[in-house]
């Protein structure tokens, strides 16, 4: 039992101070997405055809692999720390630890599967 009030036990516990950055991540990471996303779909519309050879083609050209990289990763970015907001917010116990650990190795996964996809693409490996 203690006899420091609520007010007193919480005083001096101070932030962890991961909050602001984790909030300018978000927006930062949202904002990077606007042009690659209109990037992205523009240059998609305006392929002559949807046809594989066509899209490959695309794909090697080298600022093309550049800009689809930086979308795969900055996406996957921003997707994990959004996730992670939601997980931080209403998952509780030892399964929030989990879960945190579990989203995180996934989105990395994802993004590294993302951009082995484009460079494979962009180098032209056969196998």
């Amino acid at each position: 039992m203690s006899l420091r009030s609520p007010l007193g036990r919480v005083l001096g516990a101070g932030s962890a101070k991961e909050g602001v950055h984790h909030w300018w991540m978000q927006r930062l990471t949202s904002i990077a997405l606007v042009p690659l996303t209109i990037w992205f779909l523009v240059s998609l519309l305006t392929l002559p055809s949807f046809e594989h050879v066509t899209v490959i083609s695309w794909i090697a050209q080298s600022w093309t692999a550049l800009l689809l990289i930086l979308f795969i990763l900055v996406a996957t970015w921003h997707s994990q720390l959004g996730v992670r907001v939601v997980i931080e917010d209403y998952v509780h116990g030892g399964a929030k630890t989990l879960t945190l650990v579990l989203i995180t190795f996934i989105h990395a996964l994802v993004a590294a599967a993302g951009v082995f996809a484009v460079l494979k693409v962009a180098f032209g490996s056969a196998s």
